[in-house]
């Protein structure tokens, strides 16, 4: 499965029913992603209304985050187990429902409570999806459809500072979690008419408990070690900030969740080979366009999501500019990014992920590199152009390759897939997060400038990265369509 299709398979129409299925999962996708920009613009305002440090408050976002890598690793069992459909359907009401029970706690504890339980239900809800449209739409059309969803990924973390902004401005932080209720009644109601419900007709086993508790204590410990070591130098003055500064900066507040989850990790691969049937289907890494896609998604996905930390910064610290103002400058970004899709998706199922992007590297290394020559000093209008050209670079860039990974397996492993996709662009994220912070925070008591001009020389770095990883996976394919016509 890892060619491309023919010029006239790739451009058969795809009925309105598929297309009105891609439309309600991005629904579902946008409420998860959107929802934790939002809330990350209210943290303050939180700690102060509910007479909390600053250092509880940041726990109401990593809780998020941790909760999100917990329920991964369980989606793919989920889905054959229930199938893809109910499971989408159960964790989307699940997150409605918490989002309110969130809007109605009444101290911090059981806020962070109920945004754990929050995360649980929304890690499931992209993976689900995509396989929903996976099954679907068949791996020839896959691009275009998938690059629906895309658009929704993309477009919610762009809006949701600026969306923050006006909620806590009109009302309070309970606002920022009641805005899913309609939202989510609404996906609900879309979904209930349209989403197959079909269960599958072989029941999987049992679920392999032993690798479920290594995947789902590695991959949280990770995300929140090297969350922690970055947030600890996002501080302007060059004092720990964030939950890495509550913790002191000390080896179990940072390198030791890392280490443990990396243990973990390891001994879920020892286990996995050992087993029957993993939590997670390893031997998918035996295929090799699968392997470079997943490998060349965690490397994009570095690049693509420390880069949501680093912006922020050099509007806020570098250019002095307001948090509702940087989520306003910062849309250029998402909108790029959602312009250039529905072009991403069509080259992809044309002409295969990775030669589309390479292309995309290329354009993200020719708009990164201006940050790092010109300082933070440089004309608005040239900064947002710049923006703008980073949105569509990374449409190409980015969205391609996890396609490509789901279009080199069978229908009956993309459950599995895409949780592994999701799991590694969310590693991948966590540690180009905390590159960058880290960098930035060793330069700037020798200048902002410097400072940041040095954070995105390290941003170049890894767009290069994510570059050669679509040259490895362009080989691969290349090489998949040798064996084949052999």
């Amino acid at each position: 499965m890892t060619a491309p299709p023919t010029a006239r398979a790739a451009d058969a129409p795809i009925p309105w029913p598929v297309w009105r299925l891609a439309l309600v999962m991005a629904f579902g996708a946008f409420m998860s992603q959107l929802d934790t920009s939002v809330v990350n613009v209210g943290l303050d305002t939180i700690a102060t209304d509910l007479r909390a440090g600053l250092g509880a408050a940041q726990w109401v976002a990593n809780a998020y985050l941790i909760a999100l890598g917990l329920s991964l690793p369980a989606c793919g069992w989920l889905v054959r187990r229930f199938g893809a459909g109910p499971v989408w359907l159960a964790s989307l009401t699940g997150f409605t429902l918490t989002s309110g029970l969130c809007a109605l706690a009444g101290d911090i504890g059981w806020l962070i409570a109920f945004r754990v339980a929050q995360g649980l239900t929304a890690g499931l809800l992209l993976p689900a999806g995509q396989t929903v449209l996976g099954q679907a739409v068949g791996a020839h059309r896959l691009g275009r459809v998938m690059a629906t969803l895309g658009i929704a990924v993309t477009l919610a973390p762009a809006l949701g500072p600026a969306l923050g902004g006006i909620l806590l401005h009109v009302g309070s932080w309970p606002w920022l979690f009641l805005v899913n209720l309609p939202l989510g009644a609404l996906a609900l109601w879309l979904g209930l008419r349209h989403v197959p419900r079909e269960r599958p007709s072989v029941h999987p086993g049992r679920l392999d408990w032993p690798g479920l508790l290594l995947v789902a204590t590695g991959v949280p410990l990770l995300i929140y070690g090297l969350s922690a070591w970055g947030e600890r130098g996002t501080a302007p003055d060059g004092s720990e900030g964030g939950l890495g500064g509550a913790l002191g900066g000390t080896l179990g507040g940072t390198l030791g969740p890392v280490a443990a989850g990396a243990l973990a990790l390891a001994a879920f691969a020892w286990h996995a080979r050992r087993t029957a049937h993993p939590v997670l289907d390893l031997r998918l890494f035996a295929n090799p366009a699968y392997a470079a896609a997943t490998a060349t998604a965690a490397l994009t996905g570095a690049a693509m999501f420390g880069s949501t930390l680093l912006f922020p910064l050099y509007f806020q610290v570098g250019r002095d500019t307001g948090v509702t103002a940087t989520g306003l400058a910062l849309i250029p970004l998402g909108l790029g990014t959602a312009l250039l899709l529905p072009v991403s998706g069509r080259l992809t199922d044309r002409f295969g992920g990775g030669i589309v992007s390479v292309y995309g590297g290329l354009a993200a290394v020719a708009t990164t590199v201006p940050f790092a020559l010109l300082g933070t000093d440089m004309n608005t209008a040239t900064v947002e152009g710049l923006l703008l050209l980073r949105g569509m670079a990374l449409a190409l860039a980015v969205t391609p390759v996890g396609i490509a990974a789901y279009q080199a397996v069978a229908p009956a492993q993309l459950a599995d897939a895409t949780t592994q996709v999701n799991i590694l662009q969310r590693l991948g994220g966590a540690l180009g997060g905390t590159l960058f912070a880290v960098v930035l925070t060793t330069r700037l008591p020798l200048g902002v400038e410097g400072a940041f001009q040095a954070a995105f020389g390290w941003l170049a770095a890894a767009s290069v990265l994510g570059l050669a990883g679509a040259a490895w996976l362009t080989a691969a394919q290349r090489r998949g369509r040798r064996a084949e016509g052999g």
